[in-house]
Protein backbone atom coordinates (compact mmCIF):
# COMPACT_ATOMS: atom_id res chain seq x y z
CA UNK A 1 0.00 0.00 0.00
CA UNK A 2 1.00 3.52 -0.17
CA UNK A 3 -0.01 6.80 0.57
CA UNK A 4 -0.20 9.54 -1.66
CA UNK A 5 0.12 13.51 -1.02
CA UNK A 6 -0.79 16.09 -3.04
CA UNK A 7 0.23 20.05 -2.92
CA UNK A 8 3.32 21.16 -0.80
CA UNK A 9 5.29 18.78 0.94
CA UNK A 10 7.95 18.95 3.84
CA UNK A 11 9.54 16.30 5.71
CA UNK A 12 11.55 15.38 8.75
CA UNK A 13 15.08 14.45 7.86
CA UNK A 14 17.72 12.55 10.33
CA UNK A 15 19.17 15.14 12.53
CA UNK A 16 22.61 15.09 14.05
CA UNK A 17 22.30 13.62 17.79
CA UNK A 18 21.71 16.17 19.85
CA UNK A 19 20.13 16.29 24.11
CA UNK A 20 17.02 14.99 24.67
CA UNK A 21 16.09 18.24 26.02
CA UNK A 22 16.37 20.28 23.01
CA UNK A 23 15.60 18.08 20.11
CA UNK A 24 16.13 20.00 16.62
CA UNK A 25 13.51 20.91 14.48
CA UNK A 26 14.17 20.34 10.97
CA UNK A 27 11.79 21.46 7.73
CA UNK A 28 12.70 21.64 4.12
CA UNK A 29 10.94 21.02 0.81
CA UNK A 30 10.93 17.81 -0.44
CA UNK A 31 11.86 17.10 -4.35
CA UNK A 32 9.21 16.07 -6.47
CA UNK A 33 10.04 11.98 -6.21
CA UNK A 34 7.58 9.04 -5.22
CA UNK A 35 8.17 7.46 -1.89
CA UNK A 36 7.24 4.32 -0.89
CA UNK A 37 5.37 3.50 2.40
CA UNK A 38 4.75 0.89 4.29
CA UNK A 39 2.37 0.87 7.01
CA UNK A 40 2.82 -0.68 10.25
CA UNK A 41 1.12 -3.19 12.02
CA UNK A 42 -0.91 -0.23 13.84
CA UNK A 43 -3.23 -0.18 10.50
CA UNK A 44 -2.98 3.24 10.55
CA UNK A 45 -2.26 5.01 7.49
CA UNK A 46 -1.96 9.17 6.65
CA UNK A 47 -2.33 10.95 3.59
CA UNK A 48 -2.51 14.85 2.99
CA UNK A 49 -3.30 16.66 0.12
CA UNK A 50 -1.10 16.03 -3.08
CA UNK A 51 0.19 14.00 -5.55
CA UNK A 52 3.73 12.63 -4.10
CA UNK A 53 3.60 9.37 -2.05
CA UNK A 54 4.81 10.38 1.55
CA UNK A 55 7.42 8.86 3.92
CA UNK A 56 7.45 8.75 7.40
CA UNK A 57 10.66 10.06 9.11
CA UNK A 58 13.09 7.26 9.69
CA UNK A 59 12.95 5.22 12.81
CA UNK A 60 16.20 6.66 13.78
CA UNK A 61 14.59 10.22 14.68
CA UNK A 62 14.45 10.40 18.50
CA UNK A 63 11.09 11.48 18.85
CA UNK A 64 10.53 14.65 20.65
CA UNK A 65 9.75 14.85 24.35
CA UNK A 66 6.43 14.41 26.05
CA UNK A 67 5.20 17.99 27.67
CA UNK A 68 3.35 18.08 31.19
CA UNK A 69 -0.05 19.68 30.86
CA UNK A 70 -1.95 21.01 33.70
CA UNK A 71 -3.65 18.43 35.76
CA UNK A 72 -7.45 18.14 37.00
CA UNK A 73 -8.06 20.19 39.83
CA UNK A 74 -7.76 19.00 43.29
CA UNK A 75 -9.88 20.39 45.82
CA UNK A 76 -12.60 20.31 48.52
CA UNK A 77 -16.35 21.43 47.89
CA UNK A 78 -18.63 22.92 50.48
CA UNK A 79 -21.86 21.53 48.75
CA UNK A 80 -22.57 17.73 49.05
CA UNK A 81 -21.75 18.36 53.25
CA UNK A 82 -22.57 21.85 53.92
CA UNK A 83 -25.03 22.83 51.52
CA UNK A 84 -26.29 26.79 51.63
CA UNK A 85 -25.53 26.02 55.53
CA UNK A 86 -21.89 28.02 54.93
CA UNK A 87 -20.16 30.91 56.38
CA UNK A 88 -16.73 32.23 57.12
CA UNK A 89 -16.38 29.78 60.24
CA UNK A 90 -17.41 26.74 58.78
CA UNK A 91 -14.82 27.32 55.76
CA UNK A 92 -11.97 28.01 58.03
CA UNK A 93 -12.38 25.04 59.96
CA UNK A 94 -12.51 22.95 56.70
CA UNK A 95 -9.57 24.92 55.78
CA UNK A 96 -7.43 23.95 58.72
CA UNK A 97 -8.70 20.38 58.19
CA UNK A 98 -7.78 20.19 54.87
CA UNK A 99 -4.46 21.39 56.11
CA UNK A 100 -4.08 19.01 59.04
CA UNK A 101 -5.33 16.17 57.70
CA UNK A 102 -2.34 15.66 55.34
CA UNK A 103 -5.07 16.33 52.08
CA UNK A 104 -3.20 19.57 51.46
CA UNK A 105 0.09 18.18 51.36
CA UNK A 106 -1.17 15.27 48.98
CA UNK A 107 -2.48 17.57 46.74
CA UNK A 108 -6.17 18.64 47.18
CA UNK A 109 -5.23 22.45 46.99
CA UNK A 110 -8.85 24.12 45.73
CA UNK A 111 -11.23 25.05 48.31
CA UNK A 112 -14.28 26.02 46.48
CA UNK A 113 -17.04 27.84 48.21
CA UNK A 114 -20.05 26.33 46.66
CA UNK A 115 -23.85 28.02 46.69
CA UNK A 116 -24.94 29.59 49.65
CA UNK A 117 -22.44 32.32 49.75
CA UNK A 118 -24.91 35.39 48.47
CA UNK A 119 -28.36 35.93 48.86
CA UNK A 120 -28.47 37.86 45.61
CA UNK A 121 -28.27 41.35 46.31
CA UNK A 122 -26.11 44.25 44.59
CA UNK A 123 -25.40 47.95 44.98
CA UNK A 124 -27.08 50.85 42.93
CA UNK A 125 -24.31 49.86 40.38
CA UNK A 126 -24.65 46.51 40.03
CA UNK A 127 -21.51 44.81 42.64
CA UNK A 128 -22.43 42.31 44.21
CA UNK A 129 -23.01 42.37 48.22
CA UNK A 130 -22.69 40.12 51.05
CA UNK A 131 -24.08 39.81 54.22
CA UNK A 132 -21.10 41.24 56.64
CA UNK A 133 -22.29 39.06 59.40
CA UNK A 134 -21.93 35.79 57.35
CA UNK A 135 -18.36 37.30 55.86
CA UNK A 136 -16.67 39.70 57.98
CA UNK A 137 -14.16 41.62 55.71
CA UNK A 138 -16.32 40.01 52.68
CA UNK A 139 -15.21 37.55 50.48
CA UNK A 140 -12.13 38.74 49.87
CA UNK A 141 -11.10 37.95 53.92
CA UNK A 142 -11.92 34.27 53.27
CA UNK A 143 -10.06 33.98 50.11
CA UNK A 144 -7.15 35.75 51.65
CA UNK A 145 -7.34 33.24 54.88
CA UNK A 146 -7.36 30.12 52.34
CA UNK A 147 -3.98 31.95 50.56
CA UNK A 148 -2.66 32.05 54.24
CA UNK A 149 -1.94 28.79 54.25
CA UNK A 150 -0.72 28.04 50.69
CA UNK A 151 -3.94 27.37 49.10
CA UNK A 152 -6.67 28.34 45.97
CA UNK A 153 -9.56 29.97 46.89
CA UNK A 154 -13.22 28.76 44.36
CA UNK A 155 -16.48 30.38 44.47
CA UNK A 156 -19.76 30.08 42.41
CA UNK A 157 -22.45 31.45 40.33
CA UNK A 158 -24.98 30.86 38.03
CA UNK A 159 -25.33 31.59 33.82
CA UNK A 160 -28.97 32.82 34.60
CA UNK A 161 -30.38 35.69 36.51
CA UNK A 162 -31.69 33.49 39.25
CA UNK A 163 -29.52 30.57 41.03
CA UNK A 164 -30.09 26.71 42.27
CA UNK A 165 -30.80 28.71 45.75
CA UNK A 166 -33.83 30.03 44.16
CA UNK A 167 -34.65 27.27 42.40
CA UNK A 168 -34.07 24.59 44.68
CA UNK A 169 -33.55 26.14 47.89
CA UNK A 170 -31.28 24.08 50.23
CA UNK A 171 -31.62 22.41 52.84
CA UNK A 172 -35.46 22.59 53.63
CA UNK A 173 -36.39 25.46 54.97
CA UNK A 174 -33.88 28.13 53.89
CA UNK A 175 -35.47 31.07 51.88
CA UNK A 176 -34.84 31.14 47.95
CA UNK A 177 -32.47 33.24 46.92
CA UNK A 178 -33.78 35.84 43.83
CA UNK A 179 -31.33 37.29 41.56
CA UNK A 180 -28.55 34.89 42.79
CA UNK A 181 -27.32 34.35 38.96
CA UNK A 182 -24.54 36.37 37.04
CA UNK A 183 -26.90 36.73 33.74
CA UNK A 184 -26.44 40.57 32.58
CA UNK A 185 -23.02 41.05 35.05
CA UNK A 186 -20.55 38.20 33.32
CA UNK A 187 -17.51 40.41 33.35
CA UNK A 188 -18.63 42.59 36.17
CA UNK A 189 -19.18 39.43 38.42
CA UNK A 190 -15.46 37.52 37.53
CA UNK A 191 -13.59 40.70 37.56
CA UNK A 192 -15.21 40.99 41.32
CA UNK A 193 -13.74 37.38 41.69
CA UNK A 194 -11.11 37.70 40.75
CA UNK A 195 -10.01 41.18 42.58
CA UNK A 196 -11.31 39.45 45.59
CA UNK A 197 -8.38 37.02 44.91
CA UNK A 198 -10.70 33.80 44.18
CA UNK A 199 -8.77 31.55 41.82
CA UNK A 200 -11.47 29.02 40.73
CA UNK A 201 -15.03 29.82 40.08
CA UNK A 202 -18.09 27.42 39.00
CA UNK A 203 -20.78 28.10 37.28
CA UNK A 204 -24.10 26.26 37.63
CA UNK A 205 -26.81 25.76 34.91
CA UNK A 206 -30.20 26.29 37.10
CA UNK A 207 -30.93 30.47 35.43
CA UNK A 208 -29.85 29.10 32.66
CA UNK A 209 -32.01 26.16 32.36
CA UNK A 210 -35.04 28.05 33.30
CA UNK A 211 -34.25 30.88 30.96
CA UNK A 212 -34.40 28.29 28.53
CA UNK A 213 -30.43 29.95 27.50
CA UNK A 214 -28.10 28.21 24.75
CA UNK A 215 -25.41 26.06 26.42
CA UNK A 216 -23.12 26.65 24.28
CA UNK A 217 -23.55 30.47 23.42
CA UNK A 218 -23.94 31.09 27.18
CA UNK A 219 -20.77 29.77 28.54
CA UNK A 220 -18.38 31.04 25.45
CA UNK A 221 -19.65 34.15 26.27
CA UNK A 222 -18.58 34.01 30.02
CA UNK A 223 -15.01 32.32 29.20
CA UNK A 224 -15.09 35.39 26.98
CA UNK A 225 -15.61 36.98 29.87
CA UNK A 226 -13.38 35.76 32.20
CA UNK A 227 -10.58 36.52 29.25
CA UNK A 228 -11.95 40.64 29.68
CA UNK A 229 -11.62 40.86 33.28
CA UNK A 230 -8.23 38.57 33.34
CA UNK A 231 -7.09 41.57 31.09
CA UNK A 232 -7.96 44.30 33.58
CA UNK A 233 -6.69 42.46 36.76
CA UNK A 234 -4.29 40.08 35.80
CA UNK A 235 -5.67 37.19 37.59
CA UNK A 236 -7.07 33.61 35.88
CA UNK A 237 -10.34 32.01 37.11
CA UNK A 238 -10.47 28.19 36.45
CA UNK A 239 -13.96 28.08 34.57
CA UNK A 240 -16.08 25.02 35.85
CA UNK A 241 -18.79 24.72 33.27
CA UNK A 242 -21.54 23.38 35.53
CA UNK A 243 -24.47 22.57 32.91
CA UNK A 244 -25.21 18.91 33.93
CA UNK A 245 -23.95 17.60 30.23
CA UNK A 246 -27.34 18.94 28.98
CA UNK A 247 -25.83 20.36 26.11
CA UNK A 248 -23.09 17.71 25.09
CA UNK A 249 -20.06 20.07 26.59
CA UNK A 250 -17.61 17.67 25.41
CA UNK A 251 -18.10 18.38 22.18
CA UNK A 252 -17.52 22.19 22.32
CA UNK A 253 -16.29 22.75 26.15
CA UNK A 254 -12.56 22.25 25.56
CA UNK A 255 -10.83 25.87 25.48
CA UNK A 256 -14.29 27.45 26.30
CA UNK A 257 -13.75 26.51 30.05
CA UNK A 258 -11.30 24.11 32.05
CA UNK A 259 -13.56 21.25 32.76
CA UNK A 260 -16.86 20.73 32.97
CA UNK A 261 -19.79 18.48 34.30
CA UNK A 262 -21.12 15.14 32.53
CA UNK A 263 -23.87 14.77 34.63
CA UNK A 264 -26.55 15.83 37.01
CA UNK A 265 -25.27 15.60 40.33
CA UNK A 266 -23.99 12.47 41.99
CA UNK A 267 -25.53 13.26 45.71
CA UNK A 268 -28.99 15.30 46.49
CA UNK A 269 -29.37 16.99 50.17
CA UNK A 270 -30.52 14.02 52.49
CA UNK A 271 -29.65 10.73 50.18
CA UNK A 272 -26.21 8.50 51.03
CA UNK A 273 -23.98 7.66 48.32
CA UNK A 274 -24.55 4.47 46.30
CA UNK A 275 -22.66 2.77 43.89
CA UNK A 276 -25.67 3.27 41.58
CA UNK A 277 -25.10 7.01 41.46
CA UNK A 278 -21.40 6.61 41.52
CA UNK A 279 -21.34 4.44 38.50
CA UNK A 280 -23.83 6.45 36.73
CA UNK A 281 -21.79 9.43 36.72
CA UNK A 282 -18.49 7.74 35.99
CA UNK A 283 -20.35 6.20 33.07
CA UNK A 284 -21.65 9.43 31.93
CA UNK A 285 -18.47 11.30 31.81
CA UNK A 286 -16.39 9.20 29.70
CA UNK A 287 -16.00 11.38 26.69
CA UNK A 288 -12.28 10.41 26.12
CA UNK A 289 -11.30 12.74 22.63
CA UNK A 290 -12.84 15.81 24.73
CA UNK A 291 -10.04 15.21 27.70
CA UNK A 292 -7.04 16.61 26.77
CA UNK A 293 -3.88 19.15 26.67
CA UNK A 294 -5.30 20.51 30.53
CA UNK A 295 -9.51 20.13 29.58
CA UNK A 296 -10.92 17.81 31.64
CA UNK A 297 -14.56 15.91 31.57
CA UNK A 298 -16.10 16.23 35.04
CA UNK A 299 -18.10 13.20 36.65
CA UNK A 300 -19.08 15.79 40.02
CA UNK A 301 -17.87 15.72 43.45
CA UNK A 302 -16.57 12.59 45.24
CA UNK A 303 -18.51 11.36 48.25
CA UNK A 304 -15.57 9.54 49.79
CA UNK A 305 -16.30 9.52 53.41
CA UNK A 306 -19.97 11.24 53.91
CA UNK A 307 -22.19 9.27 56.13
CA UNK A 308 -23.63 5.98 55.03
CA UNK A 309 -20.80 5.19 52.05
CA UNK A 310 -18.05 2.82 53.47
CA UNK A 311 -14.12 1.70 52.93
CA UNK A 312 -15.21 -0.33 50.11
CA UNK A 313 -17.11 1.90 48.25
CA UNK A 314 -14.65 5.01 48.83
CA UNK A 315 -11.96 3.10 47.10
CA UNK A 316 -13.80 1.95 44.17
CA UNK A 317 -15.08 5.52 43.84
CA UNK A 318 -11.19 6.74 44.41
CA UNK A 319 -10.43 4.24 41.64
CA UNK A 320 -13.06 5.14 39.00
CA UNK A 321 -12.08 8.95 39.10
CA UNK A 322 -8.38 8.08 38.50
CA UNK A 323 -8.82 6.10 35.71
CA UNK A 324 -11.14 8.65 34.30
CA UNK A 325 -8.42 11.15 35.34
CA UNK A 326 -11.18 13.07 36.99
CA UNK A 327 -11.21 16.35 38.87
CA UNK A 328 -10.87 15.05 42.68
CA UNK A 329 -13.34 17.65 44.92
CA UNK A 330 -13.81 16.12 48.02
CA UNK A 331 -17.48 16.39 49.41
CA UNK A 332 -17.11 15.27 52.74
CA UNK A 333 -17.35 16.90 56.27
CA UNK A 334 -13.21 17.23 56.87
CA UNK A 335 -13.85 18.21 60.32
CA UNK A 336 -14.94 14.78 61.06
CA UNK A 337 -13.15 12.84 58.74
CA UNK A 338 -11.61 9.71 60.08
CA UNK A 339 -8.15 8.30 59.52
CA UNK A 340 -9.24 5.63 57.14
CA UNK A 341 -10.97 8.37 54.74
CA UNK A 342 -7.96 10.73 54.74
CA UNK A 343 -5.70 7.38 54.01
CA UNK A 344 -8.58 6.44 51.37
CA UNK A 345 -8.46 9.99 49.81
CA UNK A 346 -4.48 10.91 50.11
CA UNK A 347 -3.39 7.65 48.55
CA UNK A 348 -0.23 8.59 46.48
CA UNK A 349 -0.27 5.99 43.81
CA UNK A 350 -3.95 6.56 43.09
CA UNK A 351 -3.91 10.08 43.06
CA UNK A 352 -0.61 10.07 40.62
CA UNK A 353 -2.52 7.68 38.15
CA UNK A 354 -5.49 10.79 38.52
CA UNK A 355 -2.91 13.32 37.69
CA UNK A 356 -0.99 12.45 35.40
CA UNK A 357 0.64 14.75 33.53
CA UNK A 358 -0.64 13.19 30.24
CA UNK A 359 -3.61 14.52 30.97
CA UNK A 360 -5.83 11.29 29.05
CA UNK A 361 -8.70 9.89 29.98
CA UNK A 362 -9.02 5.90 30.29
CA UNK A 363 -11.19 4.18 28.32
CA UNK A 364 -13.29 0.61 28.44
CA UNK A 365 -10.68 -1.67 26.22
CA UNK A 366 -12.55 -5.02 26.92
CA UNK A 367 -15.49 -6.58 28.28
CA UNK A 368 -15.47 -10.24 27.80
CA UNK A 369 -18.26 -10.96 29.91
CA UNK A 370 -21.42 -8.77 30.98
CA UNK A 371 -20.27 -6.43 33.40
CA UNK A 372 -16.53 -7.83 33.79
CA UNK A 373 -14.74 -4.73 32.34
CA UNK A 374 -11.49 -3.07 31.79
CA UNK A 375 -10.24 0.42 31.71
CA UNK A 376 -7.04 1.60 30.31
CA UNK A 377 -5.39 4.71 31.01
CA UNK A 378 -2.27 6.14 28.62
CA UNK A 379 0.26 7.58 30.91
CA UNK A 380 3.16 9.52 30.70
CA UNK A 381 6.27 7.66 29.06
CA UNK A 382 6.52 5.07 27.36
CA UNK A 383 4.79 1.59 27.70
CA UNK A 384 2.97 3.09 30.96
CA UNK A 385 -0.64 2.15 31.49
CA UNK A 386 -2.97 2.42 34.40
CA UNK A 387 -5.69 -0.25 34.03
CA UNK A 388 -9.11 -0.75 35.94
CA UNK A 389 -10.49 -4.46 36.48
CA UNK A 390 -14.26 -3.75 36.99
CA UNK A 391 -17.09 -6.16 38.53
CA UNK A 392 -20.39 -4.80 37.94
CA UNK A 393 -22.04 -8.37 38.78
CA UNK A 394 -23.24 -10.29 41.84
CA UNK A 395 -20.52 -12.56 42.55
CA UNK A 396 -16.53 -12.68 42.49
CA UNK A 397 -15.43 -13.60 39.02
CA UNK A 398 -11.63 -13.26 37.17
CA UNK A 399 -11.05 -9.92 35.01
CA UNK A 400 -8.60 -10.32 31.88
CA UNK A 401 -6.50 -7.38 30.89
CA UNK A 402 -4.62 -8.20 27.42
CA UNK A 403 -1.26 -6.25 26.88
CA UNK A 404 -2.57 -5.76 22.86
CA UNK A 405 -5.93 -3.91 24.21
CA UNK A 406 -4.16 -1.74 25.96
CA UNK A 407 -2.28 -0.21 23.13
CA UNK A 408 0.76 -2.65 24.46
CA UNK A 409 2.80 -5.50 22.28
CA UNK A 410 2.42 -8.88 23.84
CA UNK A 411 5.55 -9.03 25.53
CA UNK A 412 6.31 -9.64 29.11
CA UNK A 413 5.00 -6.49 31.60
CA UNK A 414 5.93 -5.38 34.97
CA UNK A 415 2.31 -5.04 36.90
CA UNK A 416 1.52 -3.27 40.02
CA UNK A 417 -1.71 -3.00 42.82
CA UNK A 418 -1.82 0.39 43.22
CA UNK A 419 -4.27 -0.18 46.65
CA UNK A 420 -1.54 -2.44 48.34
CA UNK A 421 1.47 -0.81 46.70
CA UNK A 422 2.46 -3.91 45.85
CA UNK A 423 4.27 -5.38 42.69
CA UNK A 424 2.01 -8.26 41.09
CA UNK A 425 4.62 -10.00 39.13
CA UNK A 426 5.92 -9.42 35.39
CA UNK A 427 3.32 -11.71 33.03
CA UNK A 428 3.18 -12.43 28.91
CA UNK A 429 0.38 -11.54 26.61
CA UNK A 430 -1.89 -10.35 29.92
CA UNK A 431 -2.65 -10.23 33.76
CA UNK A 432 -5.80 -11.71 35.06
CA UNK A 433 -7.55 -11.33 38.39
CA UNK A 434 -10.35 -12.18 40.59
CA UNK A 435 -12.40 -9.01 41.37
CA UNK A 436 -14.93 -9.08 44.47
CA UNK A 437 -18.41 -8.07 43.43
CA UNK A 438 -18.85 -4.93 42.80
CA UNK A 439 -15.60 -3.54 43.42
CA UNK A 440 -12.81 -3.00 40.97
CA UNK A 441 -8.71 -3.21 41.20
CA UNK A 442 -6.66 -0.38 39.82
CA UNK A 443 -3.02 -1.81 38.57
CA UNK A 444 -0.39 0.23 36.86
CA UNK A 445 1.57 -1.66 34.01
CA UNK A 446 4.51 -1.28 32.68
CA UNK A 447 5.04 -2.96 29.16
CA UNK A 448 6.21 -2.43 25.68
CA UNK A 449 4.89 0.47 23.32
CA UNK A 450 3.12 -1.17 20.16
CA UNK A 451 4.63 1.01 17.03
CA UNK A 452 3.18 3.65 15.49
CA UNK A 453 3.33 5.53 12.45
CA UNK A 454 4.44 9.12 12.43
CA UNK A 455 3.67 11.72 9.36
CA UNK A 456 4.54 15.67 9.08
CA UNK A 457 1.91 17.66 7.88
CA UNK A 458 -0.96 20.60 8.62
CA UNK A 459 -4.06 21.76 7.09
CA UNK A 460 -6.39 18.84 5.86
CA UNK A 461 -4.60 14.91 5.98
CA UNK A 462 -6.38 11.27 5.75
CA UNK A 463 -5.55 9.10 8.31
CA UNK A 464 -6.38 5.64 7.01
CA UNK A 465 -7.51 3.01 9.77
CA UNK A 466 -8.27 -0.43 9.75
CA UNK A 467 -10.92 -0.77 12.45
CA UNK A 468 -13.23 1.78 13.73
CA UNK A 469 -12.69 2.90 17.39
CA UNK A 470 -9.79 5.21 19.48
CA UNK A 471 -6.41 5.92 18.18
CA UNK A 472 -3.52 7.72 20.45
CA UNK A 473 -2.29 10.85 18.59
CA UNK A 474 0.93 12.53 19.53
CA UNK A 475 1.30 15.52 18.34
CA UNK A 476 4.56 17.49 18.00
CA UNK A 477 4.72 21.48 18.47
CA UNK A 478 7.24 23.83 19.44
CA UNK A 479 6.02 27.22 21.56
CA UNK A 480 8.90 29.98 22.36
CA UNK A 481 6.33 31.94 24.42
CA UNK A 482 5.73 32.02 28.07
CA UNK A 483 1.64 31.51 27.73
CA UNK A 484 -0.19 28.58 26.13
CA UNK A 485 -1.10 28.51 22.81
CA UNK A 486 -3.45 27.09 21.07
CA UNK A 487 -4.44 25.01 18.38
CA UNK A 488 -7.36 23.11 16.76
CA UNK A 489 -7.94 19.79 15.53
CA UNK A 490 -10.88 18.03 13.50
CA UNK A 491 -11.96 14.45 12.83
CA UNK A 492 -14.24 14.41 9.43
CA UNK A 493 -17.30 16.31 10.64
CA UNK A 494 -17.00 16.41 14.50
CA UNK A 495 -16.80 19.28 16.42
CA UNK A 496 -13.39 21.21 15.97
CA UNK A 497 -11.95 20.64 19.58
CA UNK A 498 -9.02 23.20 21.19
CA UNK A 499 -5.82 22.30 21.87
CA UNK A 500 -3.68 23.86 24.49
CA UNK A 501 0.21 23.73 24.07
CA UNK A 502 2.01 24.75 26.89
CA UNK A 503 5.33 26.59 26.54
CA UNK A 504 8.21 24.37 25.34
CA UNK A 505 11.08 26.85 26.53
CA UNK A 506 12.58 28.30 22.86
CA UNK A 507 11.29 28.32 19.60
CA UNK A 508 13.36 25.34 18.44
CA UNK A 509 12.44 22.44 21.49
CA UNK A 510 10.17 20.22 20.25
CA UNK A 511 7.53 18.55 22.44
CA UNK A 512 4.38 16.62 22.12
CA UNK A 513 0.85 16.68 23.24
CA UNK A 514 -1.68 13.80 23.36
CA UNK A 515 -5.13 13.29 22.33
CA UNK A 516 -7.61 10.68 21.76
CA UNK A 517 -8.86 10.48 17.72
CA UNK A 518 -12.53 8.74 16.88
CA UNK A 519 -11.78 7.34 13.53
CA UNK A 520 -14.07 5.61 11.10
CA UNK A 521 -12.65 2.13 9.54
CA UNK A 522 -11.10 3.35 6.12
CA UNK A 523 -10.33 6.98 5.45
CA UNK A 524 -10.67 9.73 8.18
CA UNK A 525 -10.07 13.36 7.18
CA UNK A 526 -8.15 15.15 9.96
CA UNK A 527 -7.91 18.51 9.96
CA UNK A 528 -4.68 20.71 11.84
CA UNK A 529 -4.07 24.06 12.32
CA UNK A 530 -2.27 26.65 14.65
CA UNK A 531 0.75 24.97 15.62
CA UNK A 532 1.55 21.24 15.31
CA UNK A 533 3.36 19.59 12.37
CA UNK A 534 3.76 16.17 13.06
CA UNK A 535 1.25 13.76 14.27
CA UNK A 536 1.95 10.20 15.60
CA UNK A 537 -0.71 7.52 15.15
CA UNK A 538 -1.38 4.52 16.75
CA UNK A 539 -4.30 1.96 17.26
CA UNK A 540 -5.97 1.44 20.91
CA UNK A 541 -8.20 -1.49 20.65
CA UNK A 542 -10.90 -2.52 22.28
CA UNK A 543 -14.96 -1.69 22.60
CA UNK A 544 -14.80 2.13 22.90
CA UNK A 545 -15.22 2.68 19.22
CA UNK A 546 -18.59 4.45 19.09
CA UNK A 547 -18.24 7.40 16.67
CA UNK A 548 -18.51 10.69 17.93
CA UNK A 549 -20.56 12.85 15.22
CA UNK A 550 -20.15 16.12 16.69
CA UNK A 551 -23.15 18.40 15.60
CA UNK A 552 -25.13 15.05 14.41
CA UNK A 553 -25.62 14.87 18.27
CA UNK A 554 -27.36 17.94 19.22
Amino acid sequence: MRLVLRGPLRLFRPAPPRPRSRPRRLTGALPAVLLSVLLTATGVGFTGPGSVAYAAPPAASAPAPQIDVPAAPMGWASWNSLASQIDYGTIKAQVDALVSSGMAQAGYEYVNIDEGWWWGTRDRKGNITVDSQQWPGGMKAIADYIHSKGLKAGIYTDAGKNGCGYFYPTPPGTPPAPGSGSEGHYEQDLRAFQEWGFDYVKVDWCGGQDEGLDQEATYRSLSQANKAATAVTGRRLVLSLCEWGSGRPWNWAPGVGDLWRTSTDIIYWGQTPSATAMLSNFDQGLHPTAQHTGYYNDPDMLTVGMKGSNATLDRTHMSLWAISGAPLLAGNDLTTMTRETAANLTNPEVIAVDQDPRGLQGVKVAEDAAGLQVYAKVLSGTGKRAVLLLNRTSAAKPVTARWTDLGLTGAAASVRDVWKHAPVGTHSGGYTATVPAGEAMLLTVSGTEAPGTTYQGTGSLTVTAKTAGLKLADLTYANGGTTPGTATLRVDGQYATTLALPPTGSATARRTVSVLLSLAKGANTVTLSGGPDTITVQDLPGTDGVRITGRNQR
